[in-house]
């Protein structure tokens, strides 16, 4: 079994305990580790793959899972490519998330932001979304290129929209944003892993055998994943506001009008630093499901009440 899903299965997790192991892997040095020192890791768990589970007091043992399961994908066993990995997230998305927000007054000062934020989002929700279904590679470039351009721009028309026709109503004006962002980083989850409820996605006992592709797994991952989008975004773009919204009204602003970028921007990277690991806690990486809520040929084959899957990030 492949060792990322084997720990996955076995450590059933609480939600603290999902949170303080992402903390871990989110570590910035993840994504530096050279190649020769993620094959030794994967190397030691696989020699001794029952007795690496239980021996976490281990700093050896605890430094390869730390530099498997942050590096590695689950389900194709392949290197996470260094700019897509969950540790980059955060640098990547956070200077992408403020500048989306920031108020200008035409369109050009709009798509570059927008167009790099959802470019970004669609890569890796593809690359760390669920793998195990059949697919082309110019089936992710097409269904990819779609994506980037239908959120792009439902995105910067919802904002347009916005500029046009403004609205009254100070509370919705400053919030409108904020819940455009999140619902369409949302969409662009369920667009660019639309393939996994479409085709299916690999189910597996407890032991790592696959029993078979289900439709109803792929929506749940797909839909949790979403949900945790929504949750990640919404919050790291609304704290900031509600941060600057307070510090308008300060004598401090008034004097230096400019600081107001700079707490802007650091307050974004904060709420977000703090936000991807709880993001990523709401669910288990590799989710349980009840068989009797799987399709009718999958409870045929097997006699397990209760199968897994890989949620993807």
């Amino acid at each position: 079994m492949e060792p990322n899903v084997h720990f996955w299965i076995t450590e059933r997790q609480s939600f603290i305990q999902r949170l303080l192991q992402w903390t871990e892997l989110l570590d910035p040095t993840n994504l530096v580790i050279s190649i020769e020192k993620i094959e030794k890791s994967r190397q030691l768990l696989l020699t001794n793959e029952d007795g690496s589970i239980h021996d976490l007091e281990d700093h050896r043992i605890r430094e390869a899972w730390k530099r498997s399961l942050s590096t590695v994908h689950p389900d194709n066993s392949k290197l996470i490519p260094v700019p897509f990995r969950p540790a980059a997230l955060l640098p990547f998305t956070a200077p992408m998330v403020f500048l989306s927000l920031v108020s200008v007054k035409n369109l050009k000062s709009m798509i570059l932001p927008q167009l790099s934020f959802y470019t970004y989002s669609t890569a890796f929700n593809v690359i760390n979304g669920n793998a195990s279904y059949n697919r082309r590679p110019y089936e992710s470039i097409l269904l990819g290129a779609g994506v980037i351009a239908s959120t792009t721009f439902f995105g910067l028309f919802s904002r347009l929209l916005l500029m046009k026709y403004p609205l009254k109503n100070i509370l919705l004006r400053e919030t409108s944003p904020i819940i455009i962002l999140a619902n369409v980083s949302a969409m662009n989850v369920a667009a660019s892993r639309s393939l996994e409820p479409m085709r299916g996605i690999e189910v597996m006992d407890k032991h790592g055998n696959v029993i078979g592709y289900s439709r109803r797994a792929g929506t749940k991952a797909v839909k949790d994943t979403a949900t945790s989008r929504v949750v990640l975004f919404g919050t790291s773009a609304l704290i900031p506001e509600v941060f600057s919204h307070f510090f308008k009204k300060t004598q401090f602003f008034t004097r230096y009008p400019q600081s107001l970028w700079t707490l802007k921007l650091s307050c974004t990277f904060l709420v977000m630093g703090l936000m991807v690991p709880v993001s990523f806690s709401m669910f288990p990486q590799i989710e349980r499901i009840q068989c009797s809520k799987l399709e009718q040929e999958i409870q045929s084959a097997t006699e397990e009440t209760e199968l897994f899957y890989n949620r993807g990030v």
